[in-house]
Order: C-alpha cells, then sequence, then structure tokens
C-alpha cells in the first residue's frame, strides 16, 4: 500500500489499498476490503468487511460503512452517514452489457448523518436528505427529505425521524414533535420540511448525545 494516510490508519493485511487513495486520520479499514487509488475517504471511518470504494468516490468524516457494500464512481457520501450491511448503491440507470456508459455515471449524494438499512437499494441519481433513516429492504427511487422514513418498495415516506434515529410522534399544540431518547424539540417549518429546535443541522451532537440510550418500552415507536 503507498498511499496517502496518517500513521494512525489501520488497513487489515487482507485488504487492499490503491495507490493515490486519501485517508484520513483514525480510519479503519476491515477484512478483504478494496480501496482504489482515486478515492478521497475523511477521518474516523470505519469500513466492514468486503467493502469497495472506486475511483472518484467522496466519504466524508466518521462514515460507517458495514459488510459487503460497494460504493461506486458517483457516490458522494458526507459526514457521520451509516450504511447497513448489504445495502446497494448503483451509479448508471439504463445499465447494459454491451453499452458503454463510464461517462454518463449520475451522482448519487447521501447527506450527513443519513442512515441506509441492511439491504436497501438506493437508485442512483437521487439525494438522501440530512438524518434521513431507510428501513431495510427498502428501494429509494426519488430524493427524500431531511429526517424522513422511508419504508417499501418503492420506498415511501411514512414519518419523520430524530437525529437519533428515533421516530417522532404527532405534533403537540405548537407543532412540535419532541425526540424520546434526546429530548430535542423538531418542527415542519414548511409542509414537509423538518427542523431541529434545538441544534443546527450542520453541528454535531454535543458529547452527552452521543451514547446511545434505551427507552422504556411504552416509548418505544415501531
Amino acid at each position: 500500500m503507498s498511499t496517502s494516510a496518517p500513521p494512525d490508519v489501520y488497513v487489515h493485511p487482507s485488504s487492499v489499498v490503491d495507490e493515490g487513495a486519501q485517508i484520513g486520520p483514525g480510519t479503519r479499514i476491515w477484512h478483504f476490503c478494496h480501496v482504489m487509488g482515486g478515492a478521497r475517504i475523511g477521518a474516523r471511518c470505519s469500513f466492514g468487511q468486503n467493502v469497495f470504494v472506486a475511483n472518484g468516490v467522496q466519504i466524508g468524516d466518521g462514515v460507517k460503512v458495514q459488510n459487503n457494500v460497494s460504493l461506486y464512481a458517483g457516490v458522494v457520501v458526507e459526514d457521520e452517514v451509516f450504511l447497513g450491511p448489504s445495502c446497494v448503491l448503483t451509479n448508471v440507470t439504463h445499465p447494459r452489457a454491451q453499452v458503454v456508459r463510464r461517462d454518463l455515471y449520475e451522482t448519487t449524494r447521501l447527506r450527513r448523518g443519513a442512515t441506509v438499512g441492511a439491504n436497501a437499494t438506493i437508485v442512483c441519481g437521487v439525494t438522501l436528505g440530512r438524518y434521513c433513516f431507510v428501513g431495510a429492504g427498502g428501494v429509494v427511487t426519488r430524493d427524500v427529505p431531511d429526517y424522513a422514513l422511508m419504508l417499501g418498495v418503492p420506498a415511501r415516506q411514512v414519518g419523520w425521524v430524530s437525529r437519533h434515529g428515533r421516530r417522532l410522534g404527532a405534533p403537540d399544540e405548537r407543532g412540535e414533535m419532541r425526540c424520546p431518547e434526546s429530548g430535542y424539540r423538531y418542527a415542519e417549518v414548511q409542509p414537509g420540511t423538518l427542523r431541529c429546535l434545538d441544534l443546527d443541522e450542520d453541528r454535531p451532537l454535543p458529547p452527552e448525545h452521543r451514547v446511545g440510550k434505551p427507552l422504556p418500552a411504552a416509548q418505544e415507536t415501531p
């Protein structure tokens, strides 16, 4: 491996990182991964077993990629995104073996804090909004709003989630919804646009909110 990486980057001996790849401090790359030379990876990321990162892929800080995920050219992953096991991201809308479309790769952008569940598929050319949550096995075919909870095939919005991934209940008399884990308040500032009232979307969670807490059974939502 000859790459642009600080000394505290860990690459398992079974993995291959091609010359020219840029990897930020504190990143961990586990078994049987392949990172191509044109990839850019931020700090404190984690790549599980059998992950592929293609040329041109951009990955921010604090991203967690679980086992058996391939990130192809055209994928842009912002900070603190979670990619669940065996989720799929494509880069060509009309793939054919006999038609070369390398110059037609489409951009798929996963914005800060988004979650893609296990075995979900993200069809190329869409943007997943900040802190949205795509449930396991969902198939996303269009842009997803910030904080949207998306389920099904094709995936449809069935509600809202908080930055902690907790489903938000009905608004109170002030139009506010409260995360049962953090206590942060959320509201639709206009129809279809949710915002956190207590923490700007671009600010990281404070340390006291970065460790998950169990909820009483009565507060759990499906």
